[in-house]
Formats: structure tokens, C-alpha cells, sequence
């Protein structure tokens, strides 16, 4: 009898205060928010790695591998103070965005039928008109979609625009001697947002040589977001479109259609099952 009231001991469910429940809501909204706000950063790759870390931590405290555990107690502290260091940009921004939110629409989302659309059809096609009509002017252009992953911090780099994208407004954006057509137009959902914009440059070896400072400005916006790119070269007049890291070169208006509409279709099905979401 002991062992058995022991038993059933163990398996009895705490007492929960309304106090408890209070503090689990809490706890789960800032995790949810911090989750929320490193994945749409670069910082989201950063704790990717810290997982990996602690699972090899876990590996070596299992196995007893005393040195690598001594190694890693003592590096922490001052792997947390350089972790701070790196990313110190995105951790204002983040506490900037906390200052501005609006709590109650972070929880009840009352526009999630209209966040749920990323590029509408109108924005694809005149996208693709502009830049056929780029291509055959032989007009350097350097277009980039915002995806998930937040572009803020490269859409300050250029002049605001705020604009309904129209192939017109693009044309005459990057025409030559034109105040806005150094750089590159960042396009979110239907708006051009800003133009002008400094990307980073990619430093990647495999690159093609060939390839000039516009087309690694696009490799490298891919490699550090999920953003689509599309460049038209200035010398020959080609298109071609980044993704992940990945050019894809002597692309049509067809090509663009179909990277650009499964980029939309993938948006929705990630959104669909998503109940709560974070609003800026």
C-alpha cells in the first residue's frame, strides 16, 4: 500500500493557483515573441547553431568527456557576451518593435485573411513587364521580393518610395541618370518600399568572375534572407533571379511566374495552420 499511494503520489497533478496560470501565459507569449523575432532575423541561423551546441553538450556530459565539458563551462560567459556583440543591431531593433507593438493584436489577429497573400497577381505581372521591358533597353536593374525574413535594416539604406508597384514606376526607376536607379528597389507585398537600397555582397568563391557587383549584391541578399532577386544585366540585357544563395541565369517572364506564384503558395500554406502571430 506504501508503494502503491507513492505511486499514485507521483502521478497526482500539482495544485494550480490562477496565479500559475497566469505566469504560463505570460512565460509562453514571450517565448513566442522571441521565437517569432529571431526567425524573421539573421539571428535565426545564429540559434540553429546554439542548437546544435547544446545537443553536443548533451552528447558529452552523457559520455563523460570531461575535457570538451571543461572547455565549453568556460567559454560560455564569453559566448554570451559576444553573441550580444554580433548581433547588436537586431537586438535594438527588437526592443525597438517591443516598444511599438500593439499587444492586443499580437494575440487576436483580426487581419490574417489579408497578411495571409504575399505578391498579388497585378504586382507579378507588372513586375514581369518591367522587366522585359529593362531587358530589351539593356536597363541595369536590381529588384528584390521581401519574403519572411525581414529586410528593415537594408530598406533604411535607401530613399522611402511607399508606392503601388507598377511596371511604369520600376522602368522609370532605373533609368539611367535618374536619381533613384543606383541601387536596388525592395518591393514588399504589393509596395515598393524603398529605393537605393546597399546589399551585401556576397563571398563566395564559386561565383561566377564574369559576374559583376549587381548580380553579387543579389547572391548575397539571398544568403542572409529568403528574399527572391531578380537582375538585369546592364551589358547584355539577360535576367536572371537568386534564391537561397542560388543564380539562376537567361530567365523568362514564364520563369518569374512560376518562382514567383510558388513563392506565394508556399507563404499560405505556412500561414495556414498558424493561429497566433506576432503584428508590428
Amino acid at each position: 500500500m506504501a508503494t502503491l499511494q507513492e505511486y499514485l503520489y507521483w502521478l497526482s497533478l500539482p495544485k494550480l493557483r490562477w496565479t500559475d496560470v497566469l505566469e504560463i501565459i505570460i512565460i509562453s507569449f514571450l517565448l513566442y515573441q522571441i521565437l517569432g523575432w529571431v526567425k524573421s532575423t539573421r539571428a535565426w541561423t545564429l540559434f540553429k547553431g546554439i542548437i546544435v551546441i547544446l545537443m553536443f553538450t548533451i552528447f558529452a556530459m552523457v559520455f563523460q568527456l570531461n575535457a570538451i565539458l571543461w572547455i565549453l563551462s568556460n567559454t560560455l560567459n564569453v559566448g554570451i557576451i559576444a553573441v550580444i556583440i554580433v548581433f547588436q543591431p537586431e537586438l535594438r531593433r527588437a526592443l525597438e518593435q517591443l516598444g511599438r507593438k500593439n499587444i492586443i493584436g499580437s494575440i487576436i489577429p483580426f487581419d490574417e485573411q489579408k497578411e495571409g497573400e504575399r505578391f498579388s497577381e497585378r504586382t507579378i505581372s507588372e513586375i514581369i513587364k518591367a522587366t522585359v521591358e529593362l531587358s530589351k533597353t539593356k536597363t541595369g536593374a536590381l529588384i528584390v521580393m521581401e519574403e519572411e525574413v525581414a529586410l528593415g535594416e537594408y530598406e533604411r539604406t535607401g530613399i522611402p518610395v511607399d508606392a503601388i508597384v507598377s511596371s511604369q514606376l520600376l522602368v522609370n526607376i532605373f533609368e539611367h541618370n535618374t536619381p533613384l536607379h543606383d541601387g536596388a528597389v525592395l518591393i514588399r507585398k504589393d509596395r515598393i518600399v524603398a529605393a537605393t537600397c546597399y546589399l551585401p555582397l556576397t563571398d563566395s568563391l564559386e561565383v561566377n568572375k564574369e559576374l559583376g557587383t549587381r548580380h553579387r549584391a543579389a547572391i548575397g541578399i539571398s544568403e542572409v534572407s529568403d528574399s527572391i532577386t531578380i537582375i538585369v544585366s546592364e551589358e547584355t540585357g539577360s535576367v536572371s533571379i537568386t534564391k537561397d544563395g542560388k543564380i539562376i541565369r537567361n530567365v523568362d517572364g514564364d520563369k518569374i511566374r512560376k518562382l514567383l506564384g510558388k513563392s506565394d503558395r508556399d507563404t499560405k500554406v505556412k500561414r495556414k495552420w498558424r493561429f497566433w502571430k506576432g503584428r508590428e
